[in-house]
């Protein structure tokens, strides 16, 4: 509209101006035209959104803010409703392959001010995309979740998880060296350890991970200490345990898409034959080497994953690396999350028990002593009943994920 209306006015003056060369006392209209378009360009460029003079795009004193790719999803949205509760000013980069855009308007109801949150639709494996992001928007910090994420996945479409986990990491981190984005905080994950020897896992665990996803995380996280090894560039990386529950609130919660579902998360699964979505939940792997015959994992709340992130951020500084594994330091067995995940919904749910599951481990959980102690982070919600139930709630009033907003 402005445009329209920019050019219609400058078609109008230069007429005037045509016709003041055969008219030498309409100069004054042409004068007083000119001036007319100096404050319209004026006026244009004070308005949001026009060219560099959007908030997201300048520094200001006092403000910090922070790029949350995959910021639609599971994880990313409740990082970004932490940060934006601590005013953080946030922009959120999605392609919503994984991620919903009911997070996201979630989010936009909840901080409408101007300045606070903005989405990006964008893929970060298109390299003008992303270079595009970065010159048109001030960040002082990427917090870098966006990944696919199943491992079950990743062993039937490898080379989609080494280009959408590795080669979209190398993209990101080539535009935050360009444009001089200093602080990163990585989202990786215990599947680069693979299936230690020893446990709990430290963070001096060798890592030798067996399924395509810990593999292109750990190339991820290489290509990362490789660069940060020439650069003054403050690095957190955070290694997952399994990741469990939603917003205290009730406001954001785990929605994926139905056709994921035989990837998901077990709590997933858990609550899906709670609420009859399937018949009854599938239990993969009975041999294993532990006291049940099922896996063993360190199940970490989401609340207390995106605390582990915020404290990870105030303590980064230039020119060093920070890893830590985010768990509990407690193995629980997949029975026993089971038994866990009925009392919380008081459901009866049908189990049924499969073969493994292809680049599964038998048992992994950490030794957190390390973020206890460098970060001042523990683990709160680990009373894993009451994880499940304040997930179960949300599951409950929203049946169907997001509704209309689900993509």
């Amino acid at each position: 509209m402005y445009g329209c209306s920019l050019y219609l006015f400058f078609l109008l003056i230069g007429m005037e101006y045509l016709d003041a060369r055969r008219k030498p006392y309409n100069v004054g209209k042409v004068i007083f035209g000119l001036v007319l378009i100096a404050l319209c360009v004026f006026v244009l460029k004070q308005s949001p959104g026009f060219g560099d003079n959007s908030v997201f795009s300048r520094r200001e004193p006092g403000v910090t803010h922070v790029l949350v790719t995959g910021g639609a999803g599971y994880i990313g949205s409740h990082a970004a409703l932490r940060l934006l509760k601590d005013n953080y000013r946030v922009t959120i980069v999605d392609n919503l392959s994984r991620g919903n855009m009911g997070a996201v308007k979630v989010l936009q109801e909840l901080f409408p001010q101007p300045g606070r949150l903005q989405f990006i639709f964008a893929d970060l494996g298109d390299q003008k995309s992303v270079n595009k992001i970065f010159a048109e928007n001030a960040f002082d910090a990427v917090m870098h979740f966006a990944a696919v994420a199943y491992v079950g996945e990743s062993t039937m479409e490898p080379l989609r998880y080494y280009h959408n986990i590795t080669s979209n990491t190398l993209l990101v981190l080539e535009a935050m060296a360009f444009h001089g984005v200093k602080t990163l905080i990585y989202s990786s994950t215990c599947a680069t350890y693979g299936e230690p020897e020893k446990m709990p896992i430290t963070e001096a665990t060798p890592q030798f991970p067996i399924n395509p996803y810990g593999k292109a995380k750990k190339m991820a996280e290489d290509i990362i200490l490789d660069f940060s090894k020439r650069t003054d560039m403050a690095v957190m990386i955070l290694r997952y345990f399994n990741v469990i529950g939603s917003d205290p609130e009730g406001r954001l919660g785990e929605a994926p898409r139905p056709e994921l579902r035989e990837h998901g998360r077990i709590s997933g699964a858990c609550f899906d034959a709670a609420l009859g979505v399937i018949s009854g939940l599938k239990v993969k792997g009975t041999d294993y080497p532990t006291a049940d015959g099922t896996c063993i994992r360190d199940y970490i709340d989401v609340t207390d994953l995106v605390d582990a992130h915020v404290k990870a951020f105030n303590k980064a500084e230039p020119g060093k690396v920070g890893i830590y594994n985010v768990g509990t330091g407690r193995g629980r067995s997949v029975k026993e999350f089971v038994d866990a995940c009925k009392k919380a919904t008081g459901i009866d749910i049908k189990i049924e028990y499969l073969n493994r599951r292809p680049g599964d481990y038998a048992e992994v959980y950490s030794d957190p002593t390390k973020i206890n102690k460098e970060l001042n982070w523990t683990a709160q919600y680990t009373d894993l009943k009451e994880s499940l139930s304040i997930a179960w709630r949300w599951q409950k009033s929203h049946p169907h994920g997001y509704g209309a907003n689900q993509i």
